[in-house]
């Protein structure tokens, strides 16, 4: 009798000891994944954090880049990647919303296949040309394409991302036609565009701004709530009359489905410590970002919302791949 009731402490024991050290989250090196390649916003903001939240879980957080398909190989890897924390997906308005409203086959739900974590910042989208275009007014613009159709190209940061969906949006509303040149990021794309071989780019505020203020690149419209303090002289696409372009992106955490609650609880309060930092919180807000911090509850939302909007213009303005 001893000998068993020793035999199930031992048992119980180890199983407790198991459970303890498996419970202390996280042990090893954090793979945080960037659908895009480096250079672009959503690269930015993982950089931005990646320091300062590895300090606050004690553990590396290494950032990689996998992109390609408009952000759908690197979100993809991320939604098949083991629940347990350890691989973690830079998430954007373009692959949890754009990218899968826009392609059908895109093999994913952003609403029931990721684990979001957290919202970090939200950031404003421009219309922007090289130099050497014949416009330095969104009027001047407006009137050189629609003169010209067919003429002219755009850079984007790829096949379904938002910045493709919200420039084809564009067209539509205005009534021109620019050819859709797609790359592997905004990185990539911009460039190409700052060398003049593509003369138009729709990107997002934190990887265009540098060159806007270099004068390498001229901003002729701004998706934002209002005009921005860092180019107060460009008017919004509401001011435009282009109500439905005048949309911010999202970026944010997010890991597999089905991670458990406390390691998300832990991911999420070390990302709003580093969030909470006065110096991390400069360095988002000089992109031209605001800082969001999100719950997880809400980023879901968001993403759901954000989700469903872009089903809905798809459908609208019968938007599809080329």
């Amino acid at each position: 009798m001893n000998i068993l009731r020793n035999f199930v402490a031992g048992i119980f024991s180890a199983t407790l000891a198991f459970t303890c050290v498996a419970g202390e989250y996280p042990e090893r090196e954090i793979r945080l994944l960037v659908p895009f390649a480096p250079g672009g916003a959503a690269d930015i903001m993982a950089r931005i954090i990646a320091e300062p939240l590895g300090r606050a879980l004690g553990q590396t957080v290494l950032v990689e880049n996998r992109s390609g398909a408009g952000g759908l190989i690197g979100a993809t890897e991320t939604m098949k990647a083991a629940p347990d924390g350890y691989s973690l997906g830079l998430a954007t308005a373009s692959t949890t919303a754009a990218v899968p409203a826009l392609n059908p086959k895109a093999g994913y739900n952003p609403t029931t296949d990721f684990t979001a974590i957290t919202g970090i910042a939200a950031t404003a989208n421009v219309l922007a040309v090289h130099p050497s275009f014949p416009a330095t007014t969104y009027a001047q613009f407006l009137e050189e394409v629609k003169r010209r159709p067919g003429k002219y190209a755009y850079a984007s940061s790829g096949q379904g991302t938002i910045l493709h969906l919200q420039m084809e949006l564009y067209k539509s509303l205005s009534g021109t036609y620019i050819v859709h040149v797609p790359y592997r990021g905004s990185g990539p794309a911009l460039n190409d565009v700052i060398a003049g071989q593509v003369p138009i780019i729709f990107d997002n505020i934190p990887s265009a701004l540098p060159f806007i203020k270099e004068l390498r690149l001229v901003p002729l419209l701004v998706a934002s709530p209002q005009r921005m303090a860092a180019m107060p002289n460009v008017p919004t696409f509401n001011e435009a009359g282009l109500e439905a372009v005048n949309r911010m992106a999202y970026y944010g955490v997010v890991g597999p489905r089905n991670i458990p609650k406390d390691v998300v609880d832990k991911l999420h309060a070390a990302i709003a410590k580093v969030l909470g930092d006065p110096a991390v919180r400069k360095r988002i807000e000089d992109t031209g970002s605001v800082v969001l911090a999100s719950s997880p509850r809400d980023f879901s939302a968001q993403i759901k919302s954000e989700f469903e909007l872009h089903q809905k213009v798809v459908k609208d303005r019968k938007l599809a791949l080329n």
